[in-house]
């Protein structure tokens, strides 16, 4: 399996197989007000996001403290491609999607520089994980940095 960017003139094939982690926390995303600051509540996790548009501002967060009121989603599990992705080949979330897709799994995706984040419902964590394997790609616990 290989997920990390190389040098060489060969480009990866969009369906590679890749290392995906699984973190172990529990996520919201939560959606603010235009121009919202980020509430004192809201705490970093393995993935801390903040999303503006003219619309709305949405943050990614650990779950505990997210108050009843606030528009939310959760609990989210949080997926990660292991390794540097290259920004230049086509088709990599696509294949991590679609086996998703398949089995009717929702999802939310981030993405930054380096990597592709793929949260689902936790109580559909384990479905997602199997879909994966299915499809070719190895599954593990995310390893603390």
């Amino acid at each position: 399996m290989s997920n990390v960017t190389n040098d060489s003139a060969e480009t990866p094939e969009p369906s590679e197989t890749f290392e995906i982690a699984r973190y172990p926390e529990t996520l919201a995303v939560v959606r603010l007000a235009p121009g919202a600051e980020v509430p004192a509540w809201a705490e970093s996790s393995s993935i801390f996001s903040i999303t503006a548009t003219a619309t709305e501002t949405s943050l990614v967060c650990a779950g505990r403290n997210v108050p009843k009121k606030a528009r939310h989603e959760k609990p989210l599990t949080a997926f990660t491609v292991t390794g540097t992705l290259d920004l230049k080949t086509p088709g990599i979330l696509a294949g991590l999607l679609a086996p998703l897709a398949e089995d009717a799994i929702p999802v939310f995706v981030i993405s930054t520089f380096d990597t592709d984040w793929v949260l689902v419902p936790t109580g559909q964590a384990d479905r997602a994980e199997e879909a994966w394997r299915r499809s070719g790609h190895a599954v593990a616990p995310a390893v603390p940095a």
